[in-house]
């Protein structure tokens, strides 16, 4: 691998740690602002979809703004957002301004997202190896947000909000001085938008993989914590570090796959993780004690950690920023639809059958796996 392939696929490594730090951050400051500023829960319901709608709308944007103003600019442009949103809600309490707040890191989430996929996958040796790689540095930025933002948050939360507003810029620096090709006339780095993708079986098939996963994975994500309080099976304070355990299962995961037991046949190895993944997660919403419960939580997300680096990467050719802006936005829509869901089937049924409806997407990701790995082989 050439000098210039390395650095391109060292700095999607560091700006998807960075965004890892970032985005996972957004959960956390909500909390501290709705404290500060005494909203209701549904202003934070509000904030937190905003920035969900972000995060789509990005990786559309990014996938057509590099045709029009080139791919620097756009990336600049887009990745923005997280020293502006994260200073803005440094700075004030006001609604529509904590509003625009979220909404800007929303799509600095999801531009970052699209341009690492890329960066990584175009210069790597072994694309599946690189994609698990780039999110273990995602999944080490989750780690390390909470304990960044508590030490931060005793002097004061500002301080902590702040703090994260300049790590956003370092993120964006570290794009400005990226060399990312050729600059056309006019000094802008023009690229021809191909649409091919769009034909292709292994393309939409894919993007159905990835909605179950998002939609699956989400939901345990969102849902788990408040799932085990009212249930009763890990009770107070105990109950919020779900989320850790679930990222270190997923950190984990991720490195065994990169460096120790790399996948020799990725499409079958997803038909693995999609049965084995729906396999646990059924025992966990049927686990009634503490220790079962934490135990396959963490298989769960160990499970599932590499199904979205795998197929991201079983793209192959295909892989674009066009492409990427449009499997990623669409899949990631399941992220936002299965906790809805979750919600309306809870208010319903009660939340064991909420949270049982998340079986419908981890069977989901049973069929498209098995269809992914029906397909033919790349020519």
């Amino acid at each position: 691998m050439n000098e210039q392939k390395t650095r391109l696929r060292n700095v999607g490594f560091t700006t998807f740690f960075f965004s890892g730090i970032c985005a996972i951050s957004s959960g956390v400051v909500v909390s501290l602002l709705q404290e500060r500023y005494g909203f209701a829960y549904g202003m934070t319901g509000t904030l937190l979809s905003l920035m969900s709608i972000g995060n789509l709308l990005a990786g559309l944007l990014i996938g057509i703004l590099p045709g029009v103003l080139g791919m620097k600019p756009s990336i600049l442009l887009l990745t923005i957002g997280y020293a502006l949103g994260y200073s803005i809600m440094g700075m004030t309490g006001a609604g529509v301004l904590l509003a625009l707040a979220f909404f800007l890191v929303g799509i600095a989430k999801g531009s970052v997202i699209n341009t690492c996929t890329i960066l990584v996958s175009d210069n790597s040796a072994d694309r599946t190896r690189g994609m698990n790689l780039m999110h273990s540095c995602y999944a080490c930025g989750a780690l390390l947000c909470p304990f960044l933002i508590a030490a931060a948050a005793k002097i004061s939360t500002s301080l902590a909000v702040l703090a994260l507003a300049v790590l956003g810029g370092v993120l964006w620096l570290v794009y400005l001085s990226t060399p990312f090709g050729g600059k056309a006339k006019g000094g802008k780095e023009k690229e021809k938008i191909d649409w091919s993708f769009l034909r292709s079986a292994r393309f939409w098939l894919l993007t159905g993989l990835l909605f179950c996963q998002n939609a699956a994975e989400q939901s345990v994500t969102g849902w788990m914590v408040t799932y085990f309080k009212g249930s009763g099976i890990i009770a107070g304070t105990l109950a919020a570090y779900t989320v850790t355990v679930m990222w270190g299962a997923t950190l984990v995961a991720r490195l065994l796959i990169a460096f120790v037991f790399p996948f020799q046949h990725p499409r079958k190895a997803m038909v693995v993780m999609a049965v084995t993944c729906t396999i646990f997660y059924i025992g966990l919403i049927q686990a009634h004690s503490q220790l079962p419960a934490i135990l396959l939580l963490f298989a769960f997300a160990f499970a599932m950690a590499g199904m979205n680096p795998t197929a991201v990467a079983s793209a192959g050719k295909m892989t674009s920023v066009t492409s990427m802006g449009i499997m990623l936005p669409v899949a990631s829509s399941g992220a936002i639809l299965m906790p809805w869901v979750i919600g309306m089937v809870a208010e319903d049924a009660g939340l064991a059958a909420g949270m049982a409806s998340n079986i419908i997407p981890c069977v989901g990701l049973i069929v498209f796996a098995i269809l992914v790995a029906r397909l033919p082989e790349e020519a």
